[in-house]
């Protein structure tokens, strides 16, 4: 399995970048793990929110392919307990899905047809984070959930 986390707009802040390098990496030793940045729409200040949405996810749809299994984090989506997340990836590795795709919408979420597309929504958190932390929150967590389905010391319960 592949697990590929999508998301608009670069990371600015360098303790984020450093953050998601150093767990990106670690990753590595588990699983095939891809991050995709898709850049801002540009002049983004001269069209409405609803605008921005649609256009980002056009961009979002087209990164992906008909077998994908799309999950959006989304502050509506299901909640888990880290030791449920890890279940949860260990089904899919079970269930042999090829690619498991997680998307990070833009700063007013999804348009309509990414929803659609959308095989299940997910969320870190009944808080509301800036998109740069989520993307770091989400990488630990998914090595956290391959540190959990291996036994190691990372998690503590």
């Amino acid at each position: 399995m592949k697990i590929c986390l999508l998301c608009i707009g670069k990371t600015d802040e360098e303790f984020v970048k450093l953050g998601i390098e150093n767990y990106t990496k670690r990753l590595k030793h588990y699983i095939n793990f891809e991050l995709i940045v898709i850049p801002d729409i540009r002049n983004a200040k001269n069209i409405s929110q609803e605008q921005q949405k649609v256009k980002e996810g056009e961009l979002l749809l087209k990164q992906l392919s008909r077998n994908d299994v799309v999950i959006l984090l989304d502050e509506r989506g299901k909640e888990f307990r880290s030791i449920d997340f890890s279940r949860f990836l260990e089904q899919k590795m079970i269930a042999s899905v090829q690619r498991l795709v997680f998307i990070i919408g833009g700063p007013y979420g999804f348009s309509s047809e990414v929803y659609q597309r959308a095989n299940q929504q997910l969320s870190l958190s009944k808080m509301t984070f800036s998109h740069q932390m989520i993307r770091l929150f989400f990488i630990e967590q998914v090595y956290r959930a391959f540190t959990i389905m291996r036994g190691e010391p990372y998690h503590h319960e």
